[in-house]
């Protein structure tokens, strides 16, 4: 985040997000679906019913077995109503490889798809576009080794769960999908993001029940966000730059959408004027700081100035007059207004209109954190802020709808940040990632979220229609 004069990040301007129709309201629903045995998914194919070249009797291929299989079923039947056509199936099959001990008498002429070495899968999974110029083409190929360290973790690390090799498939099938009627602009952004959506697209009918070889639990879903979070491009890559996937906002963003509105969303939604968060750090400064402006400063200045403007423009478009609430830290023990015996590390107090957070449980470590920063900070506070602006148009503040509407609201905030609607500040590359993070982060921290009964990515999803549809979506000014 940077102070004046502004800039435009990643093409994204206020008309296209808050003007679009990429989005549903703020209402989201998470559907129950079948709750996942301990073993893990339902019924597994066998080997013989869907064959993976070089697949063992590895969990990973088992788990990719599975979901390869139900997106052969949804693919099937959502083709032809998506896209007027018959789904045909992949020609060219698939692969699992593990690169550190490969066996090339495994696969046909020591290949995989596109005519490549099984080595060449290191660390990674690819579709393999249909075409003369590729042996072996309409093919998706995994490494299970790389999969299973995201699923499962490895030595020092922590894995994102049993779904992730499950989600990998549905993106690369995403990419079979594309290849069958075509890919959306140029741009790599625009290709990879696509292919999050349709994999949204599928999880929602996993979680709703629909699958016959896999499941998915509410919760679950906030390990498949996280995993996003491995899964996208370091912080300052261009937005154009060759083998673009899209920043963890970007990523997150798409898979949602078609989570929420199904594959035609995905089919629409992928044009030239479709805003991304994702951009190159602008200045030697913002690389060498990860675009976080200094701590003192950001709560000194961007708080109370870039949260005061946006609600003092809001207030003027709905005909009120507003009145910036006061904004103070305390540390460690919460003021009087929250009760006795209450760890809250953020609130709104209506008796005297202050917001107040804690900076030494919640501010300072959030800024400091790997995945925080400034913004993560003032994502933070704009929540109770938005629970002041509330009061002052006489709607509620307490309850999970009040604290449902002040995440919207904050997503809204980030909108017209990103739209350069403010003249105090902008947002620089990894802002919107920091959002996420602190939501997934804090959804179930009843200090942070109190009386909230959402899971992450419901927040995330709640925040996300705040950022697309404006004060609308968060019940303010319908």
């Amino acid at each position: 985040m940077s102070s004046s004069p502004r800039r435009l990040l990643a093409g994204a301007v206020a008309s296209a997000l808050l003007g679009s129709a990429l989005l549903s309201g703020c209402a989201v629903t998470v559907i129950e679906g079948r709750a996942s045995p301990a073993a893990g998914p339902l019924g597994d194919v066998t080997p013989e019913e869907f064959p993976i070249i070089g697949a063992t009797d590895d969990e990973v291929d088992r788990l990719a077995r599975n979901a390869l299989a139900d997106l052969s079923t949804y693919w099937t039947a959502q083709f032809t109503p998506t896209f007027g056509q018959a789904f045909t199936p992949l020609a060219g099959g698939y692969y699992s490889v593990d690169p550190g001990d490969p066996d090339p008498a495994q696969y046909p002429n020591g290949q995989v798809g596109c005519g490549e070495t099984p080595d060449s899968v290191l660390d990674n999974a690819f579709y393999c576009p249909p075409g003369t110029e590729y042996a072996n083409g309409d093919a998706i190929q995994y490494d299970r080794a790389f999969l299973g360290a995201l699923a499962f973790g490895s030595v020092g690390t922590e894995g994102y769960g049993r779904f992730i090799p499950a989600l990998v498939m549905a993106h690369e099938f995403g990419h079979a999908v594309q290849g069958r009627v075509g890919y959306p602009l140029p741009a790599s952004i625009a290709i990879e993001t696509q292919a999050d959506c349709f994999a949204g697209a599928w999880t929602a009918w996993v979680a709703a029940g629909n699958a016959a070889h896999n499941s998915i639990r509410p919760a679950e879903l906030d390990d498949v966000l996280r995993g996003y979070l491995l899964l996208r491009d370091p912080v300052g890559t261009g937005l154009d730059e060759g083998e673009a996937h899209g920043s963890y906002f970007d990523r997150v963003s798409a898979f949602q959408q078609g989570f929420d509105d199904g594959p035609e969303v995905c089919r629409d939604s992928f044009g030239a004027d479709r805003p991304y968060t994702q951009g190159a750090f602008q200045s030697d400064l913002e690389f060498a700081t990860g675009g976080d402006a200094p701590y003192d400063q950001t709560v000194g200045a961007f708080l109370p100035e870039g949260l005061g403007e946006f609600w003092q423009r809001a207030f003027d478009e709905l005909g009120e007059e507003f009145t910036p609430p006061d904004i103070e830290p305390f540390s460690g023990v919460a003021p009087d207004c929250a009760g006795e015996d209450v760890e809250v590390d953020l609130l709104y107090c209506p008796a005297d209109a202050t917001v107040r957070y804690d900076e030494v449980d919640l501010t300072l470590p959030l800024y400091a954190a790997e995945e925080g920063g400034d913004y993560a900070v003032l994502t933070a506070v704009a929540i109770p802020y938005a629970l002041a602006a509330r009061d002052q148009l006489g709607l509620s503040v307490d309850g999970e709808d009040a604290l449902r509407s002040a995440v919207c609201l904050s997503g809204a905030f980030t909108a017209a940040v990103l739209g350069e609607e403010s003249t105090v500040l902008s947002i620089s590359p990894g802002d919107a990632d920091e959002s996420v993070s602190f939501l997934l982060e804090h959804a179930t921290d009843p200090a942070v979220l109190p009386g909230v009964e959402l899971t992450g990515f419901q927040l995330v999803d709640v925040f996300r229609s705040g950022v697309v549809e404006g004060l609308a979506a968060c019940d303010i000014g319908a």
